[in-house]
């Protein structure tokens, strides 16, 4: 199995600090300013890193992420766009139209990240009065017309919240956007079945993570459908363990008990269960007092839960050596991950050190990962059957 990495564009901005809002969490802004040159230099960054596309989120806390993507089209060469839309705030045809135009001026370069909407304060912000439920009935509707659309064919449609006549793109794609979608509940993975062709989750221990992609196959199998599988990780990465605790360390440093104590009561709230699954990964922050260390919200070797102490959404990061996180890469991997979405904090500075540190340790483990080539020689290659770090560690 190929292993595709994603990196991520912090379009709300970024720091050496916990940035992030989203799911009823205080919105914190980067300290570093967010303009379009900023966003061109980490775009370059993941591209030179051999990324193959940059997940742009999409909410009230940050830009919006089509015309962001868009600005940077001329910007790269090769890098793709995982573009998180909202289905339902725009009609079906115009979104549609929107990705087929996007396809043709980037020359196939898009990706669609499907994010139905968690919230029930953040959706009627956008003029969106529909429940959770509802939303999920509304997209399903959504991704079966514009999934029509992009094939050429001509579409009518009464459905429950959506309604359409003779709708028909002029000019359909080329090559069809790949639909990724997450979600930890019952009505996402139904939806997931039906209209995913990559399924993502957050990162949580490899037990939990199996059992939700067990979940997902079983679904998707009625549907006579195999997804790929992908999740959603931070990451921080060194050339040694203890260089790597340091950084969480010092990101855990910036974090106090009010700040703590207002992101999760903001995040109480939430609607979604992916949400509450990463709470609970911390016990929503009930643990941590002035004398947590980095290493008390280690749930699992390399797995960190610090960062959702105070951001919504993906909460968790992996932290070590850069042979530790390729360890854990490859254990997720054999849990039938392909796609790995990473940030960082800074998220530029961070794309460096994953694609410099982590990928050669892959590479010459006998890993494949797209956009990059193999060790040219055989003695640059290590072919040490893979053993994780803890477990030489014991020996």
């Amino acid at each position: 199995m190929t292993l595709t990495f994603h990196w991520f564009l912090p379009t709300s901005g970024d720091s050496r600090g916990i940035v992030g809002g989203g799911h009823g969490s205080v919105i914190r802004s980067g300290s570093r300013t967010l303009d379009l040159r900023y966003l061109k230099q980490l775009a370059l960054a993941a591209e030179t890193n051999g990324f193959e596309s940059v997940l742009t989120p999409t909410g009230a806390w940050c830009e919006d992420a089509w015309l962001t993507d868009a600005a940077l089209i001329d910007a790269t060469e090769r890098l793709k766009f995982l573009v998180a839309l909202r289905p339902g705030l725009v009609s079906p045809t115009l979104s549609a139209q929107m990705a087929a135009t996007f396809q043709r001026y980037s020359e196939g370069r898009l990706l669609i990240n499907v994010v139905t909407g968690g919230e029930d304060r953040e959706q009627r912000a956008y003029g969106d009065f529909l429940n959770k439920a509802e939303r999920y009935e509304r997209c399903a509707e959504f991704l079966d017309i514009v999934s029509k659309l992009w094939r050429g064919e001509n579409v009518t449609h009464q459905g429950k919240h959506l309604q359409v006549d003779n709708a028909v793109l002029n000019n359909p794609p080329e090559n069809i956007p790949p639909i990724y979608f997450g979600g930890s509940s019952q009505p996402a993975g139904d939806v997931a079945a039906r209209y995913a062709d990559t399924y993502l989750t957050w990162g949580e221990p490899p037990a939990a993570v199996e059992e939700k992609l067990n979940w997902i196959n079983t679904l998707a199998s009625e549907n006579d459908r195999s997804p790929e599988h992908g999740i959603r990780f931070h990451v921080i990465a060194r050339d040694s363990s203890a260089e790597a605790w340091a950084v969480a360390e010092k990101l855990l440093d910036g974090i106090t008990l009010e700040k703590v104590d207002a992101a999760q009561a903001g995040l109480a709230s939430s609607q979604s269960e992916g949400q509450r699954r990463m709470s609970a990964l911390h016990g929503r922050g009930t643990g941590f007092t002035a004398n947590t260390t980095a290493r008390d919200l280690e749930i699992y070797p390399n797995l960190w839960t610090g960062v959702g102490l105070i951001r919504g959404g993906a909460g968790t990061a992996l932290v070590g050596s850069y042979a530790e996180v390729a360890d854990r890469i490859i254990e997720y991997s054999n849990l039938g991950l392909s796609h790995f979405i990473f940030s960082g904090y800074p998220d530029l500075e961070e794309a460096f050190h994953f694609g410099e540190g982590v990928v050669p340790h892959l590479l010459a483990r006998g890993i494949d990962v797209k956009n990059h080539a193999r060790p040219s020689s055989a003695s640059d290659t290590d072919t040490t059957p893979f053993i994780p770090q803890e477990a030489l560690a014991a020996r």
